[in-house]
């Protein structure tokens, strides 16, 4: 005889059914695609963050979607660097890269960093592998050129910004390869140049080109902050190029959201239906943007 529920915890009972209910078409819709997932800020060095993220990440795998992870990790390698008394420099939020502090940007990240995030998404059932963009030539990098003006004379001067790159070409043949075998890839930006150097990329760059290469349906950029904002400090929910030129040029965007935002266009541009600026501090904030009518970030789109 099968035992009846407690009636008093109907209520939790039906309310866990009706989010099912309310999943479904968003299964059904995005069974067998591929989403892109940068993950980043403040939110990798809270342990409970840390496992509503990868909670998230074998969910989705678990309903036939495929995630593929790129991380970042700036203050991680901040730290380390602090630690090992070797002095950062800035220019345009891009830390000036020597060949000793490209040495351990590649440490944390592709060593660290990476094989946490593999060990979190293990430790509750996923199949995660830990790669770099330098891995089968996922990421083709080449040296970023900056310039600034002289604080004395006002004129424009070229910065060498050392061993930083930018994503020039994508193969993701071996991201490909790992999805259909089951597989969540997991990528720290460094990737080799032409020239044979290894490169530390801005993690919402290197994730956006690659989202674009795979044709994901969906790219997702976690970050400290809840979405793009109007000047009232509520949630714009649905933006496009027109909408986001316009925001700029008013003044609401600025700052660190403008890189973010292009990057999302870029994205878009190359081929993602639609790219998701979320506040990865929320707990299973892509879960919430993925499977219910309301969403829980900035949809970014055509």
């Amino acid at each position: 005889m099968t035992p009846t529920a407690d009636p008093a915890k109907m209520p939790d009972l039906l309310a866990k059914a009706e989010t099912l209910v309310e999943a479904l078409p968003y299964l059904q819709r995005y069974a067998g695609e591929t989403f892109v997932i940068k993950y980043g800020g403040h939110a990798m060095g809270d342990p409970e963050a840390q496992r509503d993220f990868a909670e998230d990440v074998v969910l989705l795998k678990a309903v036939g979607i495929n995630p593929v992870v790129v991380h970042g990790g700036g203050p991680q390698i901040g730290a380390m660097l602090k630690q090992l008394g070797i002095e950062s420099t800035f220019v345009g939020g891009l830390r000036v890269t020597d060949a000793a502090t490209a040495e351990v940007a590649e440490m944390v990240l592709a060593g660290k960093i990476n094989k946490e995030i593999v060990g979190w998404i293990a430790g509750l059932g996923g199949r995660a592998v830990g790669i770099s963009g330098k891995d089968a030539n996922l990421v083709l990098a080449e040296k970023v050129q900056r310039s600034e003006p002289d604080p004395n004379s006002g004129i424009e001067r070229h910065v060498d910004l050392g061993f930083v790159g930018e994503p020039v070409g994508v193969d993701p043949t071996i991201l490909a390869n790992l999805t259909n075998d089951h597989f969540i890839p997991v990528v720290a930006p460094v990737a080799l140049g032409a020239d044979g150097a290894t490169y530390n990329i801005n993690a919402d760059t290197m994730a956006g080109a690659i989202a674009g290469a795979l044709g994901a349906k969906r790219f997702f950029l976690l970050t400290d902050v809840a979405g793009v904002l109007d000047k009232a400090g509520t949630l714009l929910t649905d933006l496009d190029r027109a909408g986001i030129d316009a925001l700029k040029g008013d003044g609401t965007i600025t700052g660190g959201m403008i890189p973010k935002v292009d990057t999302c266009l870029s994205a878009v541009d190359a081929g993602v239906e639609a790219a998701v600026i979320l506040d990865g501090r929320i707990p299973h904030a892509m879960l919430l943007e993925i499977f219910t009518a309301r969403g829980a970030g900035t949809l970014i789109h055509r």
